[in-house]
């Protein structure tokens, strides 16, 4: 019940009821990520690409194969069996603005650092 809730009344949780429904009358699904995205095309004229994401919403989920395919610089839809060379990273979202981003390890905790200064600042009150 939660799940149909947030589809109709909110966009940045998922796929709204107005994607489900698009999806399901003109989209035909051409392939999925290894994410779990979802990929389609329109059905009649195959011009109009979408993903469905699976879970968050946030394009940089979309790895570098798909990308191509649903910027439209290939026609080739990518497959998802294609063997990576061993020094291939697996592709990860962007955490920036998220709890999981990235902190070099030598920073402290970034609520209690203060920065130390080496000077005094001006203040127009305090004439000599």
């Amino acid at each position: 019940m939660k799940n149909l809730f947030l589809e109709i009344f909110t966009w940045w949780s998922g796929q709204t009821l107005g994607t489900r429904l698009h999806t399901f009358l003109h989209g035909r699904l051409v392939g999925y990520d290894i994410d779990g995205n979802k990929y389609y095309v329109n059905k009649k004229n195959n011009e109009t690409r979408w993903v469905i994401y699976n879970g968050e919403i946030d394009a940089s989920k979309v790895n570098a194969n798909w990308h191509d395919w649903i910027h439209y610089r290939t026609e080739k839809i990518p497959d998802t069996e294609i063997k990576e060379k061993s020094w291939h990273k697996k592709h990860q979202m962007n955490y920036t603005g998220t709890k999981d981003f990235y902190s070099p390890v030598n920073a402290s905790d970034r609520t209690t650092r203060s920065i130390a200064k080496s000077y005094e600042a001006w203040s127009p009150e305090e004439r000599k």
